[in-house]
Parts: structure tokens; C-alpha cells; sequence
């Protein structure tokens, strides 16, 4: 059994055997030409020495540059000004100006730059005094955004302000002296809500565009109000809102439209917001059975007209 185990797994054909020896001839190939690379392929070097000294160079500016920034910085923290690194002044520099005395509100540019200061403060100062800027008294130069703390106190000895820029004293007004002004009072114009436009309405406190346009359609299709309360029924109208303008709304003259019972269709019946179809449909069945209405109040035979729907329709019905 093994005899045969061994024949039928370990033992190799001619060719299998060749195939084995090609594959154990090229890993032994690879396994081995990493070692005899670098005989055929040189490595190229490089020279590292100038990359230093560039890197070296770098370094050097750097701290340099570090150096001046936070020397100007230091100087500039003591001083009050504000620069940024770009605009750093040497101010260890003897600084080269004549010193007398003058008033800042009314120095010229040329006696700014006798005294020692820069064009682009000169300007700063210009542009302080043209837009009504004031020097009141000698310290407050030390105010100007560019004017060194170093500058300052060389120029202070110097400085003489015309009696005309002397700080003034305010004196306040008592509310008594003060100029009194009473908030005017209107008193609102009556609005008519049968003849009142959308523009009417949106001028009242709390209608908008929309509400104003819902109360006008709302009117359209009853015929016209015949009391005030009617226009608080309007979809959307808060009962705050209608109560805050409710003292001014009025019924004017303008008559309301009305329909007339014994000859209206049910489809122009059931499109008035009281009456719609719940109504119309059982008048018209009533009068095409009983004939025409004699009177108004003959409706209320009909079993859905209560006295409360009466009451609340009756303005819009006619017989004629």
C-alpha cells in the first residue's frame, strides 16, 4: 500500500523531472543576482556638499531674518506704534530733523519733514487734519498711527497749541434746556370696508398683502359686509389683529349685492360663502316643488334654514 502511495505521488515523468530542474535552476538564478547587481549596474553618487552648503546658507538669512523681526517688534511694543515686518524702521538710526517749535494743527508737510518725520506719516497726520481731526493738547500727537514713541517724546518740548484748539469744557444742558419734541399724534381715518382696496388695507397696523387680498375676495364673493364683525371672519385674520383695528372700520353707504331666491341657479347660489351648496340645493328643491317665495322669510320652510341661518343670510336674499 505505501509501495504504491510512493509510486503514485514521489515518482516523475521525463519531462516533469526537466520541468523541475528549469524551475529550480531559475530560483537559484534570482535567489543569487541581487549579489551580482551591483558588478554589472554601477550606482550613480551624488554629491550632498553643495545641497548642505545651500541648506547651511538658508539657515543663516533665516535667523537673520528672525532676528530683525523680533528686534523690531520689541521696539515697536515699547513705542506704541503698530508695524508690521515689511514696515520696520531702524529707529537706533541718529535721526535727522531740526527741532523747534510748532502747532500740529497747523504745521505744513514741509515743516513736518524739517522736524524729522516721515512722508508716509506726514500723510497719516494730513489726512487727520483734513477730516477734522484735532490736537487739543501736546500728548495727544502720540495718538497718530506712525508717529514713534522715540519721535514723541523728541518732539513734546516743542510742541505749542494755538489758545483756539485748548480743550474745551462742555457743558451739558439740562433737559429743561433742551429742545422738546412731542411725538405727533394722528388720528386714524375711518376706513369704509366696502369700498376699501388692498392698498387701504395693508396700512393698517398687522394686515399684510395677503390678508388685505383674502379680506377683498372674501367681500367680493358675500356681496358686501353688512357689519363690521363680518370682516373679522376672514381665513387668516388673527382676532388680535381685527380687534386692535375694529374702532375704525365702518359700514358706508354702498349697498350690498343680493340674490334673488326665486330666480337664482344653484350654481350661482352655492357660490356665496354663506349659502353653498348645503343650502342652495335644498332651496332650489323647495321652490322648484312649492313654486316662487312670496316673501323673504318663506325660505326658513326649508327643513336646513334655522333661524341662526336666516338671520345670517336674510341681508343677501331678495325676491325681485
Amino acid at each position: 500500500m505505501w509501495k504504491q502511495f510512493v509510486v503514485d505521488y514521489l515518482s516523475f515523468s521525463k519531462k516533469e523531472r526537466h520541468g523541475i530542474t528549469v524551475l529550480l535552476f531559475l530560483i537559484i538564478l534570482f535567489s543569487t543576482l541581487p549579489v551580482f547587481y551591483p558588478f554589472f549596474i554601477k550606482t550613480k553618487i551624488y554629491d550632498h556638499s553643495s545641497f548642505a552648503k545651500e541648506i547651511a546658507l538658508l539657515k543663516i538669512k533665516e535667523g537673520d531674518s528672525a532676528t530683525a523681526f523680533t528686534t523690531g517688534y520689541k521696539k515697536e511694543q515699547n513705542g506704541g506704534a503698530n508695524y508690521s515686518s515689511s514696515e520696520y524702521v531702524d529707529y537706533n538710526k541718529v535721526v535727522k530733523g531740526e527741532l523747534f517749535y510748532f502747532d500740529p494743527n497747523t504745521a505744513s508737510a514741509d515743516e513736518w519733514r524739517k522736524l524729522g518725520i516721515r512722508d508716509k506719516t506726514i500723510i497719516t497726520l494730513q489726512k487727520y487734519i483734513a477730516k477734522g481731526g484735532k490736537f487739543y493738547k501736546p500728548e495727544d500727537i502720540g495718538k497718530i498711527w506712525g508717529l514713534h514713541a522715540s519721535d514723541v517724546k523728541r518732539l513734546l518740548p516743542f510742541v505749542k497749541i494755538q489758545p483756539q484748539f485748548a480743550s474745551t469744557t462742555f457743558v451739558k444742558k439740562t433737559i429743561d434746556e433742551r429742545q422738546r419734541f412731542e411725538k405727533p399724534t394722528y388720528a386714524p381715518a375711518m376706513v369704509d370696508i366696502n369700498t376699501a382696496d388692498t392698498t387701504t388695507w395693508i396700512a393698517l397696523p398687522g394686515i399684510g398683502s395677503k390678508i388685505s387680498q383674502r379680506i377683498v375676495n372674501f367681500r367680493e364673493k358675500l356681496g358686501g359686509f353688512y357689519k363690521v364683525e363680518q370682516v373679522g371672519e376672514t381665513f387668516g385674520l388673527a382676532d388680535s389683529t381685527f380687534q386692535k383695528i375694529k374702532p375704525i372700520l365702518e359700514i358706508g353707504t354702498t349697498p350690498i349685492r343680493q340674490i334673488n331666491i326665486n330666480t337664482a341657479t344653484l350654481d350661482e347660489m352655492k357660490v356665496h360663502p354663506y349659502i353653498k351648496y348645503n343650502l342652495a340645493n335644498p332651496i332650489v328643491a323647495y321652490r322648484n316643488e312649492h313654486g316662487a317665495f312670496s316673501k323673504i322669510e318663506d325660505i326658513k320652510k326649508v327643513v336646513t334654514v334655522t333661524d341662526e341661518i336666516y338671520k345670517k343670510i336674510e341681508p343677501y336674499l331678495s325676491l325681485q
